[in-house]
């Protein structure tokens, strides 16, 4: 793989950069001009800017943020070894970057893209993840430390670099490690008061207690189970009141109406009560009309009185002319006057008579009169008392088709609504039953089960706090073993982690570092000048001098370890990748004297990947020109 060209439109304090690269490059700036921040521009590039500190005081994107600038972008052009070209633009404010081909197409979708990292291009390329391409393409500033002091850390390095292949990881170490994570965090069969341990015995001491509290569950379920029973019970007598209750409403509404019937039924025959007593006292009116009293026949002076006064006068004359005598003349003319003095007295007696009669007649007839006027207000208080008897028969057989009608019509909706909790015929059995019978005994029966379901209450509620306690067991005992499932599964991931490093580290010691030996040793006897010919790093790094002896590397100068480390990073960087990565050094010679920087050099112009050195001294220059290496040289 080699980098082409590297465009910078905003990235830290580099703004408007346009770089060319060849396959070997100086780039020179001096301190704070920028060299760190192309490096890192470079490796950003590929994979992304973190938004995260990861132990640091800034994040990579908050450093490299430009101020007062809208642009935070650039552009790579590489090529990897099979010659296809590419171009990565990234805009650093968006997590995936866009990837084109040679052809300037977009290919981005091609690659996979994770949700935290963005797109994963870089590595689908490379197989190289970001961790790995700086523990070995990239050596920062500083990285290859020459004091006394730390020449162990270094010395750790390459035998973590020779065990793991990540300079920051030593097999040991981690197998070490994980076996104390695994005795801290879990446990073992043989250690005591571990996670692991605890957690086995407290689910003994829950496993007694539940079984100690079980019956008590066993009685709760019970109780529940009557509890269901009788409020299931409860609410079929609660059903059962609000159809006896609408039934008795209908059969009130129904008793009322026929209340209102047999009151009319009342009127009528206190009204047929009433005609009778009419009637009657109408007859006795009739027996109270009196006959008039018959006026004496008035007797006519005409006939019978002149008659006898005619022959009184006619006997008064014959006595005169044939009777002389003087007593017999004077008494029959006196017999005429006195009789006409009789005839005027009784016609005065006879007419005050007659008067009387009349008058008693008059009354008489005053008396039927007012009768009679009796009788008719009789007669007119029997026809209204008929008509009103008529009227209230044809109402209470209006009322009687009515009530029939309601009855039905209320039958048929209470039926409705209670369709399906109660059949048709034991509703309208109902209906004929004593309602009010039924009610006492529905009622007695809520209060019966109202009774036996608070007692049930009550004694769930004696026995919840033991099942208070049982809940909290069999919460602890879940917890417990939901933690023992975890320990264990953590246990099994530790022992799969040493497995997997055990087999790893079998590879590196089986395939892996008899090649990194060969090309290690190789590489050292270049930069060594021939010093050195043999390396071999297994357990410890052991060197073979030019007299066929072999010395432990601590027993080598700094310099001799720091090419050491230097020619296994480059032994490395092959083996991890497809393509031959760059190799990127910021600094990394600042501390090599002229001998050892010249043989460097020189090893690392002649090896096939691409080299970019970033120096802030001319030392580099001067010792390529002298030796005729050509090389590309960057002015930042």
């Amino acid at each position: 793989m080699k980098i082409e060209n590297i465009k910078i439109n905003a990235y830290g304090n580099l703004k408007n950069k346009d770089i060319e690269l060849n396959k070997f490059n100086i780039i020179y700036g001096k301190n704070e001009s920028g060299k760190s921040t192309l490096l890192n521009y470079i490796k950003n590039s590929f994979y992304g800017i973190s938004k995260n500190k990861n132990g640091r005081e800034i994040s990579d994107y908050d450093k490299y943020l430009p101020w007062n600038e809208k642009e935070f972008s650039g552009r790579i052009k590489y090529k990897l070894d099979n010659n296809n070209s590419y171009e990565i633009y990234r805009d650093f404010n968006k997590k995936n970057a866009i990837i084109y081909n040679d052809q300037k197409e977009d290919i981005s979708d091609n690659f996979k893209v994770d949700k935290k990292t963005g797109n994963q291009f870089f590595y689908d390329q490379t197989k190289v993840d970001e961790n790995t391409f700086m523990a070995t393409a990239i050596s920062m500033q500083k990285e290859v430390i020459v004091d006394n002091t730390t020449q162990g850390i270094l010395l750790q390095k390459v035998a973590n670099l020779a065990e793991s292949g990540v300079e920051d990881v030593s097999y040991k170490k981690a197998i070490s490690n994980i076996n104390s994570r695994l005795l801290n965090e879990v446990g073992t069969t043989n250690s005591k008061e571990r996670p692991i341990n605890i957690a086995r015995e407290n689910i003994k001491k829950y496993e007694i207690d539940m079984q100690t509290i079980n019956e008590t569950k066993n009685n709760r379920y019970k109780i529940e189970e009557n509890i269901k029973e009788k409020s299931r019970e409860l609410e079929e007598e609660k059903e059962k009141e609000k159809l006896l209750n609408k039934i008795s409403e209908i059969l009130e509404d129904q008793k009322s109406e026929e209340e209102k019937i047999k009151l009319k039924n009342n009127i009528i025959n206190e009204n047929l009560v009433k005609i009778k007593n009419l009637d009657n006292k109408k007859d006795n009116l009739i027996n109270q009309i009196k006959k008039e009293e018959k006026v004496p026949e008035k007797k006519s002076l005409n006939k019978i009185n002149i008659l006898i006064i005619f022959l009184l006068i006619l006997i008064n004359i014959l006595d005169f002319i044939f009777i002389h005598n003087l007593i017999i003349n004077i008494s029959l003319i006196l017999l005429l006057p006195i009789y006409i003095i009789y005839l005027l007295i009784k016609n005065n007696k006879n007419k005050k008579e007659l008067n009387k009669f009349k008058e008693i007649n008059n009354k008489i007839i005053a008396e039927n009169d007012e009768i009679k006027n009796q009788m008719s207000v009789i007669d007119g208080q029997i026809e209204l008392l008929e008509n009103s008897n008529e009227n209230t028969k044809k109402e209470i057989e209006n009322s009687k088709i009515e009530l029939n009608n309601n009855l039905k019509n209320n039958k048929e909706k209470i039926i409705n609504d209670f369709n399906g909790i109660y059949d048709q015929e034991y509703i309208s059995n109902l209906f004929n039953n004593n309602i009010d019978l039924l009610k006492n005994t529905n009622k007695r029966k809520l209060n019966e089960i109202e009774l036996e379901l608070h007692k049930l209450k009550l004694d769930r509620n004696n026995i919840d706090p033991e099942l208070e306690k049982l809940i909290h067991t069999e919460e602890l005992l879940e917890i417990e073993e939901e933690n023992l499932t975890k320990l264990e599964k953590r246990a099994k991931e530790f022992e799969l982690a040493k497995e997997l490093l055990d087999e790893a580290y079998e590879e590196m010691r089986s395939n892996i570092t008899p090649k990194f030996n060969q090309t290690l040793s190789k590489n050292i006897d270049i930069i060594s000048n021939g010093k050195y010919k043999n390396i071999s790093i297994n357990d410890k790094i052991t060197i073979e001098l030019n007299d066929g002896r072999y010395i432990s590397a601590e027993s080598l100068s700094i310099g001799t370890v720091e090419q050491i480390y230097l020619s296994l990073r480059l032994s490395i960087l092959n083996e991890i990748s497809n393509e031959k990565l760059p190799i990127i050094l910021d600094e990394a010679f600042a501390y090599y004297d002229d001998n050892r920087l010249e043989a460097a050099l020189e090893f690392l112009s002649k090896v096939d990947n691409q080299v970019i050195l970033f120096t802030c001294t001319n030392r580099e220059k001067e010792i390529l020109d002298k030796n005729n290496i050509n090389y590309n040289y960057i002015l930042l």
